[in-house]
């Protein structure tokens, strides 16, 4: 799960790491009473999407008046935002922020996320922060710092100097540095966070450090400790498909291709959408069913495939294990009939009552495709779709 700019700094926030004053708006309305609200002279304003790169498509600008901040959040509430994570659609921008200015000497890069080979948490920081990190990590990553913190005995005051001190910043402000990254990976621990990352992490003027922006994203597994941080979701930001998937407990990811895939088991569910390009098709989506579908579970899987409308043919492919293949078949059948099936639907049973779920198929008098391998039954679909 991901969140927007404005609500990863009240995380923050709320774990004393220094971030700049400022407040969400949803209307232009709101943008110009936040801008009256702080004061001053600049203000920054910024569009909220779950994406990077908002800098350079555009949805991040400076106001010099409060007649600026009036046509900035005119210009970006509604814009679809294009970057480089969006994908050439974008992202409808329906949230603003709205900051003081900051007087920005030096830009850093810190974050925090765990490591899976070394089983630690890994502390990144670099000397070059901002809007190209990306091309940083790929071109020169020796300028990406890493100290890897054991769980169970915390980021040490000697690795996060390490750090600081790694990146280049002052001498001065060093303690304030060390604080900030014990801090960071406080509101990573404590937030059950797969990512916490601040990029742009500032020294200004007065030496102060702050963090200009900041990312997370959450282990969904997590979410039931932290209905505080559920309270975040947006579901503007989320493909409807998916939304809609998660209310019936089906892991759903939308694709690009023209087969929807219904499988069980998330290996399985991997090595099918491999097998239909091996055979030169492209899958729509990754849907895993789990191992306990009923019938409703499998027709509402159906119902979430057929509304993407490049879908032109289902590959069913089910291992019976825990799952059993009359369960599945009965499911199937049941889904046809619900939707009015007007696509080609290919269906490979293995495992568990695996014959009894193929009569069941077969005596259905649906147009059902059956299939005996992945070869085969990836083989049939790009034919049929085609």
């Amino acid at each position: 799960m991901k969140i927007h700019e404005y609500q990863a700094k009240e995380l923050l926030r709320a774990h004393g790491v220094p971030v700049p004053r400022g407040y969400p708006a949803f209307s232009v309305r709101e943008a110009e009473e936040a801008a009256q609200k702080l004061g001053g002279s600049v203000w920054v304003v910024k569009a909220q999407i779950h994406a990077g790169g908002r800098g350079k498509g555009g949805g991040v600008k400076l106001a010099r008046s409060m007649a600026e901040v009036t046509q900035l959040a005119t210009q970006i509430l509604g814009m679809q935002l294009v970057t480089h994570q969006t994908g050439p659609a974008g992202q409808k921008v329906r949230r603003l922020l709205v900051e003081e200015g900051a007087d920005i000497r030096k830009e850093y890069y810190a974050a925090v996320l765990t490591d899976r080979a070394t089983q630690k948490v890994c502390v990144m920081a670099s000397s070059e922060g901002g809007m190209d990190i990306e091309e940083v990590a790929h071109k020169t990553p020796e300028k990406i710092l890493k100290v890897f913190a054991d769980p169970l005995a915390g980021l040490s005051d000697a690795q996060a100097l390490e750090l600081a001190r790694g990146i280049g910043v002052p001498e001065a402000s060093q303690p304030q540095a060390v604080d900030v990254f014990k801090k960071l990976y406080a509101c990573y621990m404590d937030t059950d966070a797969s990512l916490a990352e601040i990029n742009p992490l500032i020294l200004e003027g007065s030496g102060a450090i702050k963090a200009l922006d900041a990312k997370f994203n959450f282990d969904a597994n997590a979410l039931y400790r932290h209905p505080e941080i559920v309270a975040y979701r947006d579901l503007d930001e989320e493909d409807p498909a998916e939304v809609e998937a998660s209310k019936f407990d089906l892991s759903y990811i939308s694709l690009d291709g023209n087969i929807g895939c219904l499988v069980n088991g998330a290996g399985l569910a991997m090595a099918t959408m491999d097998t239909i390009k091996l055979f030169g098709g492209e899958p729509a989506n990754f849907l895993d069913v789990g191992g306990g579908a009923s019938a409703e579970k499998v027709t509402e899987a159906f119902k979430i495939m057929l509304k993407n409308p490049k879908v032109k043919g289902i590959l069913v492919n089910i291992f019976g294990g825990i799952m059993r293949c009359d369960t599945i078949a009965e499911g199937v059948v049941v889904a046809c009939r619900a939707v009015n099936l007007s696509v080609p639907l290919v269906v490979r049973m293995k495992g568990t009552n695996e014959d009894i779920g193929k009569k069941m198929l077969a005596e259905s008098g649906l147009p059902i495709i059956s299939a005996d391998t992945m070869a085969e039954a990836a083989t049939k679909i790009v034919a049929a779709v085609q």
